[in-house]
């Protein structure tokens, strides 16, 4: 074992990746599964936020109203253990005294995670942002459909190289830098 450890220190190992997560997150064939998953995640995160721009109690003359209640509820559901000390502590001096600047945020932020993850822009962006709604949303204690949209999040952080080839990413990504190249098949 002491050998093994002389040779490998000073050098870069390399473990290569399995084919299924080569293929997945890597080669450009399993975009049309990241392309369905984005299409269906942005539509969910699209319709929530353009249900919320310009409603009255999120972004009209009542903003802040039902983000208010919300987190309200979430604080009053805690002492059931649904909602954890912290992040009590988080909605009642952070959120609940700026209710009108986090429903803007939730809710412009839902519209362009949809748009981001529609037309496949900044694609593992976009799905880290609604990952990161969606973990709000569920230490709030809401489950609904967020493990889901959750985990699908999560993989499309993980396929970012691949998951917007079908929409903007191809095109943008490479503009920005991303260290794309293509391979010849030796057969």
């Amino acid at each position: 074992m002491a050998e093994v450890q002389k040779k490998i220190r000073g050098k870069e190992v390399v473990i290569e990746e399995n084919p299924l997560s080569r293929f997945l997150f890597t080669n450009t064939k399993s975009a049309w599964i990241w392309l369905v998953l984005r299409l269906y995640l942005g539509y969910s995160w699209l319709t929530a936020g353009l249900g919320k721009v310009g409603a009255e109690e999120w972004t009209g003359a009542n903003s802040g109203a039902a983000i208010k209640g919300f987190m309200e509820g979430a604080i009053a559901r805690s002492s059931e253990g649904d909602v954890a000390g912290w992040y009590v502590w988080f909605l009642e001096n952070i959120v609940v005294p700026n209710s009108v600047v986090f429903a803007y945020v939730v809710s412009w932020g839902e519209v362009l995670v949809g748009i981001g993850l529609i037309v496949g822009l900044l694609t593992g962006i976009a799905a880290f942002f609604g990952a990161l709604m969606n973990m709000s949303f569920l230490l709030a204690g809401t489950v609904s459909t967020n493990p889901v949209m959750f985990v699908i999040s999560i993989a499309l952080i993980l396929a970012w190289k691949v998951a917007g080839w079908y929409g903007v990413d191809r095109w943008a990504l490479p503009y920005l830098g991303t260290p794309w190249t293509t391979k010849e098949k030796n057969n």
